[in-house]
């Protein structure tokens, strides 16, 4: 799998904000498929960091019900943590 495909995007919330203050870590979408080792790689090559170590969690689809019927799906995901080597900083939105 290209690196490209496996890094979806970062994820922008108030956990992740404070995940990565108050630790060095960062947040990403990731492929589903993807696993830590492919992630690491791709983070590494990407962003010119050395990680320490990756952390992921899988959410499956949930069923959506409405008036007792069930109407479709809620969209899964895979998150990964990534825990960058101390003195390794990304930068997504300093500044805003």
């Amino acid at each position: 799998m290209d690196y490209t495909q496996i890094l979806i995007k970062p994820l922008v919330s108030e956990k992740a904000t404070f995940v990565k203050e108050s630790s060095e870590q960062v947040v990403f979408f990731v492929n589903p498929r993807a696993n830590k080792i492919e992630i690491k790689k791709a983070v590494e090559s990407v962003f010119n960091v050395k990680v320490a170590g990756v952390n992921v969690v899988t959410r499956k689809p949930q069923a959506r019900t409405k008036h007792g019927r069930v109407t479709g799906q809620t969209a899964g995901y895979k998150k990964a943590y990534v825990t960058l080597a101390p003195g390794e900083k990304i930068d997504f939105f300093e500044g805003v």
